[in-house]
């Protein structure tokens, strides 16, 4: 780790000698200083070579032990160690543009100085808080960037407006290159501070994020330094935010853990509103709201972290029993829920549109999931649009009867029990809203059934599951007079079917799914002309 730190080191001393002799050279031009930028370049890049493959070296090395920290160092101090490369190859490219001014002082009419202050501030403070782990200088040095952006563009904006006079063309173009490498060191050194950043509190976060992350927590009586915060991200999201644990490492005014997610202002801001709602609704089905922040374009939200397991977690490794107990408590929450929100009155679904606008995803991830049209013999076979295109006119003369308030992502991972308290919980509700049952149900049964499980006698437990909940659906289909509810479920699952493919790389699994989606709409669109109520939904499309 020595050898490492300390050549390290040299790497941070040459990238600053490179951006002082840069900024020398564009003071005072001299062809001897040139020169020396030029044949610094490889000794910069040797330098990094070494780091990063005495970085290697060591990883492979710690591998198997268990020491996060030391490699958490390492991997930080690779990316700088590229970021600084990067740096001092910016600063050779600016040097090689000095060639093309034909008058060095045309130059000197812009203010490059700042820029210059900025990012010598930047570097000089890689090694005090890389040892000192103070996350205000980390911070400090991302927000470089962002002063460094907004200095290029007073320049490019004042060369912009130059160039449409005609003269100094040549100039001013190899001008707006020059800005432009000094801005993009301005992006390394983002790429530094938050490695830095990854160093101190262990988890990639981005200073956009960070930014976020203080103010909500600050929201929440959060008033020390971040750096005494535990963070974790969950990797396995698809919901596009940023979502990450956070907890307090040392008890004090922040005691309760809790889940930060940050993302697009409109689908936080929806997700904050919806867990208010169901807390009027049916209070203690939803995680405590700790903070809320918004920014121009992004919002943040810190909720309560709910104990326990997510029905997935419990269906494939709980005994029988204890499965049949959480079932029964979900189950009794879920027909509390929907009879208490059931709001009677014609609802017109949107499942055909839904799937529309998700196959453009689909697509990029299968593009061979398209069945053009086809004829066998006298049989003519619909294309997957003309299917699509069918059930839609089809599904206008079938809405639902009544409302319920849904959860919009009724995913089994979306469903948290709480074994010590034996009670449910609903996790990611920024789709909830008011609607029919059928499409909690489908995206539901779908969930089970694309678990990427293949072990025959767990995949048996999946499918007894399955079956349980299907038949509960359709009960409280008749229990509430509601004719249809075969006919849209299939319709549903129609939908959740293929659009579920678009996560699922495993070509065979996803093709199953694919077929089942065909199929349904193949027997829905053949029902056309008869009474809907007499549509049976076959069964066997949900079971693996």
């Amino acid at each position: 780790m020595e050898y490492i730190i300390e050549n390290f080191r040299f790497l941070v001393i040459e990238a600053e000698t490179q951006v002082k002799l840069t900024y020398g050279l564009l003071s005072d031009f001299r062809i001897s200083v040139l020169e020396k930028i030029l044949s610094k370049d490889d000794y910069i890049d040797n330098l990094k070579a070494t780091v990063e493959n005495a970085c290697f070296s060591k990883i492979h090395i710690l591998k198997g032990h268990v020491d996060q920290k030391k490699i958490n160092d390492i991997r930080a101090l690779h990316i700088i160690s590229v970021n600084l490369e990067r740096i001092a190859d910016y600063c050779v490219n600016i040097a090689r543009q000095t060639e093309y001014l034909s008058d060095l002082a045309f130059f000197r009419r812009y203010d490059y100085h700042s820029m210059f202050t900025e990012i010598q501030k930047g570097l000089s403070r890689i090694i005090p808080v890389f040892n000192g782990r103070g996350l205000s200088g980390a911070l400090e040095i991302c927000r470089i960037e962002s002063r460094m952006d907004q200095l290029y563009k007073e320049s490019f904006d004042r060369i912009m407006v130059e160039l449409k006079e005609g003269r100094q063309v040549g100039n001013l173009i190899t001008t707006i290159f020059i800005f432009r490498y000094l801005e993009r060191i301005g992006d390394a050194l983002l790429n530094i501070g938050e490695a830095l950043i990854f160093a101190i509190l262990g988890d990639r976060i981005k200073i956009r994020q960070i930014d976020a992350l203080q103010k909500t927590l600050s929201e929440a009586g959060f008033k020390e330094d971040l750096s005494d915060i535990d963070f974790s991200s969950f990797w396995g999201s698809r919901s596009g935010c940023r979502i990450s644990k956070v907890g307090q490492k040392n008890p004090a005014s922040f005691t309760t853990q809790g889940v930060f997610k940050e993302g697009v202002l409109k689908k936080i801001k929806r997700e904050q509103e919806n867990i208010r709602r169901w807390e009027e609704i049916y209070p203690g089905i939803v995680p405590k709201i700790f903070g809320y922040h918004e920014n121009q374009d992004t919002a943040s939200l810190l909720v309560e972290f709910l104990p326990g397991c997510t029905l997935d977690q419990i269906i494939l490794t709980e005994n029988a029993d204890s499965v049949r107990d959480v079932i029964f408590i979900f189950e009794e929450t879920l027909s509390d829920i929907w009879q208490k929100t059931l709001t009677p009155g014609p609802f017109d679904t949107d499942y055909m549109a839904q799937l529309k606008s998700r196959l453009e995803g689909v697509y990029r991830v299968h593009p061979q999931f398209y069945r053009p049209a086809q004829h066998l013999g006298a049989l003519r076979i619909r294309s997957s649009e003309d299917l699509i295109h069918a059930c839609t006119d089809l599904e206008k003369s079938a809405p639902a009867p009544f409302t319920v308030f849904i959860h919009g992502d009724f995913n089994v991972n979306n469903i948290v029990f709480n074994q010590g308290e034996e009670k449910v919980y609903f996790i990611d509700l920024h789709r909830s809203r008011k609607a029919d049952y059928v499409q909690d149900a489908s995206v539901f049964l779908v969930s089970i059934f694309r678990m990427p499980v293949f072990d025959l006698e767990l995949r048996e437990r999946l499918n007894t599951v399955t079956l349980y909940f299907y038949e509960w659906f359709a009960d409280f289909a008749l229990k509430n007079a509601d004719s249809t509810f075969q006919f849209r479920l299939a319709l549903a699952l129609a939908r959740s079917f293929y659009t579920s493919i678009r996560f699922e790389l495993n070509r065979d699994f996803a093709r199953e799914m694919y077929l089942r989606s065909l199929f349904l709409m193949e027997q829905t669109s053949a029902h056309q002309g008869r009474p809907l109520s007499d549509f049976i939904l076959p069964e066997s499309v949900l079971f693996y």
